[in-house]
Order: structure tokens, then C-alpha cells, then sequence
């Protein structure tokens, strides 16, 4: 009988399975790494898409009061049209 070291069990297909193990070790770390760091993206992202909408929202505003300002103005330009008129109705 052969020493345990040198059976083919031990000499080829445990070699093979401790490298399967290392490598789906590592590997599992990889990916966690990597989705830490996806984690980390998204984050930063959804932060960005806060800040751009905040940003619209305000524009919007702006552009709503824009818009209030220029109707009280055509309403004033028609209403001293009406009087300087040398047409009167």
C-alpha cells in the first residue's frame, strides 16, 4: 500500500479542488468589492438626480414668474395703448 501522499486522491484531484476553492474565494471577494463600489455609484448618483431636480424645480419657478411678469406687462402696454390711442372707440 502507497503513503497517503502519494495516492491519486491527494496527488492530482485535491490540488484541483483546493485551487476551485481559492479561486471562488477570491473571486467572491471581487464581486463583493464590486458591489460595494456599484453601492457606492448608485449613491452618488441618486444624490446628483436630487440635485438637478432641485436645480429644474427652481428654474421652473423662475421661469413661471417670467412668464406671471410678462402678462402683467402686455396687459399694461395694451391697456396705455388703449389710452394714447388717438382712435378712440
Amino acid at each position: 500500500m502507497q503513503p497517503w501522499w502519494q495516492q491519486p486522491f491527494f496527488q492530482v484531484a485535491l490540488p484541483i479542488l483546493v485551487v476551485f476553492v481559492v479561486t471562488s474565494w477570491a473571486h467572491n471577494r471581487r464581486i463583493d468589492d464590486l458591489s460595494r463600489r456599484l453601492d457606492d455609484l448608485n449613491r452618488r448618483i441618486e444624490d446628483l438626480r436630487d440635485a438637478v431636480s432641485r436645480r429644474l424645480d427652481a428654474i421652473e419657478r423662475r421661469l413661471e414668474r417670467i412668464e406671471q411678469l410678462l402678462g402683467d406687462h402686455e396687459r399694461r402696454i395694451t391697456a396705455l395703448e388703449e389710452r394714447t390711442s388717438p382712435l378712440r372707440r
